[in-house]
């Protein structure tokens, strides 16, 4: 046995991998130069007393039980999992055996004709754990499975080498197909054949560009085999469901490298199976990358800079399937992303008379909206703000309390004013007054001004407020 410590800086990690742990692994040679042992604050943090009695459990009945994929790769980098995939030599039938005769309640069993038995273990936590599997036949879209006892035939099977590794639940690193080795080289990888591991699952396409921003630390080292094999399966993307392609898509474009992996992607031919512009605007994407990344911007806010004319989210919709307020975000940056450029855009350090005006301008937009809207609206705002890369404005507008509308319908019908259309005229009246002043109206003064505005109610409204009146007094005396 060989036993050895290394540290992340002599094992040349990047610096995302935490520093201030510094990654101790404590390396035992087992069976092959590719398992180690993992000894890190990360690791020891997920033995809580729900997963110490999920272990009991398997090693009870002689079924082996490893933490699988992401949550391996994320433990390795220093970053402590947040959900955790388990694999196990048992099938979905020996795991309900089990889990009925010891008592443990089992969740919807969906997913048990892929393999995955979800318990709840001391009714406290949920462990989602999937049998060893061989995909039969694939469609690029879904797969038939065998079950295995084979680990490195359930690993070949996964997407990227960083996600084919296990972790025994002793610390044991079981790695097949290199991925610890890519990931200190920070390589994203396909497992075997690209073409191979793409047309399984065409997805795959876009998981690797995730990853690779997630992973990679400079923008433009993919391998030439790899990109090769994109191009060559890139209209597979056709066949995935825009829900699933939307879900890499949004990590994507708010990744690191986002701007030279889009452009990657646009000279592989993806955006047109994807929903994007075959002509998408990326000097105008590469700007707003640069300006906004650190600003934490919404997807759709870096989607919008590819597109050209606010009808093309349309299209994004129709293939997508992003939601109503995705798309509002959408429409709003490209509504606003060229407003008042020329004073936002100015140089920043002139304090506040600088953001004055145009801080006013954004706040006024907000307060018109109905109440129930304004919080949502403020949000779209500063996605604007972010898009523009104005982060005085920014901060300003964040740390702003919208302030409430002292008036309200029931004040007004109080006043004997019971019909929607001249309460919304009246009330519309009002709220302008408000703005006017800054917010600084009281509510007393307000209402002292109904009365003259009722008189200014145009005809037509009057007419119809009447009318109303009529049907409801007759309503009234018939009941």
């Amino acid at each position: 046995m060989l036993a050895g410590v290394f540290r992340c800086i002599a094992s040349g990690l990047h610096s995302r991998l935490k520093p201030q742990h510094c990654i101790t692994l404590r390396l035992q040679r087992l069976h092959t130069n590719r398992t180690m042992k993992l000894d890190t604050p990360e690791f020891k943090k997920l033995f809580t007393p729900e997963l110490n009695r999920l272990s009991e459990l398997f090693a009870k009945y002689d079924y082996e039980l490893r933490i699988a994929g992401g949550a391996v790769r994320d433990m390795l980098m220093g970053i402590q999992p947040q959900d955790l995939d388990f694999a196990t030599t048992a099938t979905p039938e020996e795991m309900k055996r089990m889990f009925e005769k010891e008592g443990v309640r089992m969740l919807n069993t969906k997913g048990e004709e892929h393999g995955t038995i979800t318990a709840r273990i001391n009714n406290k936590e949920n462990f989602e754990v999937t049998t060893l599997r061989v995909d039969v036949t694939t469609d690029g879209r879904h797969a038939e499975v065998e079950f295995t006892t084979d680990w490195k035939i359930d690993a070949e099977r996964r997407d990227l080498t960083i996600n084919s590794m296990f972790l025994g639940l002793d610390g044991t690193l079981y790695d097949y197909f290199d991925g610890w080795t890519d990931l200190k080289n920070r390589r994203v990888a396909f497992v075997g054949d690209a073409t191979r591991r793409i047309q399984e699952d065409y997805l795959r396409i876009l998981r690797y560009f995730r990853f690779y921003g997630r992973i990679a630390e400079s923008p433009n080292q993919h391998e030439d085999s790899t990109l090769v094999a994109i191009q060559e399966n890139a209209a597979g993307l056709g066949r995935i469901s825009g829900e699933r392609i939307w879900v890499e898509l949004k990590k994507i474009v708010v990744g690191n490298h986002a701007a030279p992996v889009m452009r990657c992607m646009y000279k592989l031919g993806l955006p047109k199976y994807i929903g994007l512009p075959e002509e998408g605007k990326l000097d105008e994407f590469d700007q707003v990358f640069t300006r906004a990344h650190q600003l934490n911007p919404r997807p759709m806010t870096m989607v919008a800079a590819l597109l050209e004319e606010p009808a093309q989210i349309d299209d994004i919709i129709a293939r997508l399937k992003i939601s109503i307020e995705e798309r509002k975000t959408g429409l709003m940056v490209m509504q606003l992303r060229r407003e008042g450029q020329q004073q936002t855009a100015q140089p920043q350090g002139d304090g506040e008379q600088q953001t004055a005006q145009p801080l006013r301008h954004y706040q006024d937009f907000i307060l018109k909206t109905p109440g129930t809207e304004q919080r949502q609206v403020l949000e779209r705002v500063c996605e604007v703000l972010k898009y523009k890369g104005d982060t005085q404005l920014l901060s300003e507008l964040q740390s702003w309390t919208i302030p409430r509308f002292p008036v309200t319908g029931k004040h007004l019908m109080e006043k004997g004013i019971v019909f929607g259309a001249e309460v919304g005229w009246i009330k519309d009246r009002l709220v302008a007054m408000w703005i006017d002043s800054n917010c600084s109206i009281s509510f007393e003064e307000l209402m002292s001004r109904v009365d003259d505005l009722r008189k200014e109610v145009p005809k037509e409204i009057q007419e119809k407020a009447a009318k109303k009146k009529t049907k409801f007094v007759k309503k009234m005396k018939t009941s």
